[in-house]
């Protein structure tokens, strides 16, 4: 994806948003008709990017990219609560404020080991040297698994939550739909590829103000769905730009496609030979991690900016920003466009008036 990307730092995989849709066509259609849907779903990316449809992001308001990024700093760090305070939770409510509620009521069970391994993960991300050539990140991974390992701490990792990593190369699944198949799948194509195509292009706007860069959209979808169909061949999900890898990339220093490549092989890595040793990574030190990248994705000066413009822009800012906590990334950012819209038409009218 990163060697054909139109954003140069732009990380992709699953997100989120996919999960009532993937879980929706699982029950219907079981994996199978997953993976030909998402196949289907890249095919319908390509022909958006050489149709040249994707401009249209070109005309979201600032006001609105700012509000959804500001949002999705602050969900992505709701998140994170429960392995950051190690709290006995489960399952994590999926909306926002039932979340924070159910963390208020676990908070008897916190664990201050979890906290400590969390904390400290974060400060050394905070004053690590972003001009070194290795990550802060990696070194705080590196030796907060080790120290959880040596003192034995009472601690989630990756391995005790989700049993470890399976290992070797994930085998190749060919397809022979028949025309009722495809047919009876369109629909859940169609809805696989409109979502990616959103979530990649607002990825690139947001990837583009943290280095101050410009992508090409066209070519973002056309990458996107180059990828989602080759991943099917090989038990994939839907997948589409992920904003808050792509901010830990830019945190990390990542302003190449380079950066994505690497990012690539080190999962495949992973996924061949070292299972064994990220599955001793502890939960609490990756929410540190992410909280950090919270922090930078919030981008201050621009919020204020928003809030202090003419009235319009800050209710823009401020019903996207809710609406993206409360609700989704896309109903938001299209309740924010058009809000914009209905500001914009108003203000032309009373200027003819005048």
């Amino acid at each position: 994806l990163s060697a054909l990307s139109g954003s140069r730092v732009a990380i992709g995989g699953p997100t989120g948003a996919f999960i009532v849709i993937v879980a929706g066509i699982v029950i219907r259609h079981g994996y199978e008709g997953l993976a030909l849907a998402t196949a289907m779903a890249g095919l319908i990316l390509v022909l958006m990017g050489l149709c040249r449809l994707g401009g249209f992001v070109k005309f979201i308001p600032l006001a609105v990219v700012t509000g959804f990024t500001a949002g999705i700093a602050v969900v992505i760090l709701s998140t994170q609560i429960k392995d950051l305070f190690g709290l006995s939770l489960n399952p994590v409510p999926a909306d926002f404020i039932p979340r924070w509620i159910a963390y208020a009521k676990a908070l008897p069970s916190l664990n201050l080991d979890a906290l400590a391994i969390g904390l400290a993960t974060a400060l050394c991300l905070l004053v690590w040297p972003i001009t070194w050539k290795v990550p802060g990140s990696l070194i705080a991974l590196a030796v907060a698994s080790w120290a959880a390992g040596a003192a034995h701490l009472p601690v989630e990792t990756i391995g005790s939550r989700f049993g470890g990593i399976p290992g070797g190369w994930p085998p190749f699944h060919g397809f022979h739909p028949t025309g009722s198949e495809i047919l009876g799948l369109l629909p859940s194509a169609l809805l696989i590829a409109g979502l990616a195509a959103i979530e990649s292009l607002l990825c690139a706007v947001v990837a583009d103000r943290l280095i101050d860069g410009h992508h090409k959209s066209n070519l973002e979808l056309v990458a996107q769905g180059l990828s989602n169909t080759a991943s099917a061949f090989f038990g994939g999900i839907p997948a589409t730009g992920a904003i808050a890898r792509t901010a830990a990339n830019v945190r990390n220093g990542g302003r190449t496609p380079m950066a994505g490549m690497i990012h690539a092989l080190v999962v495949l890595a992973v996924l061949l030979a070292a299972g064994s040793l990220a599955a001793r990574v502890p939960l609490a030190a990756l929410a540190g991690i992410l909280a950090v990248v919270c922090l930078h994705m919030f981008e201050w000066p621009a919020v204020r900016s928003a809030l202090k413009s003419e009235r319009s822009g800050a209710w823009v800012f401020g019903v996207t920003f809710l609406l993206t906590l409360l609700t989704n990334l896309t109903a938001a950012v299209a309740a924010g466009c058009a809000l914009a819209f209905f500001f914009s038409q108003a203000k032309k009218r009373s200027m003819k008036e005048a």
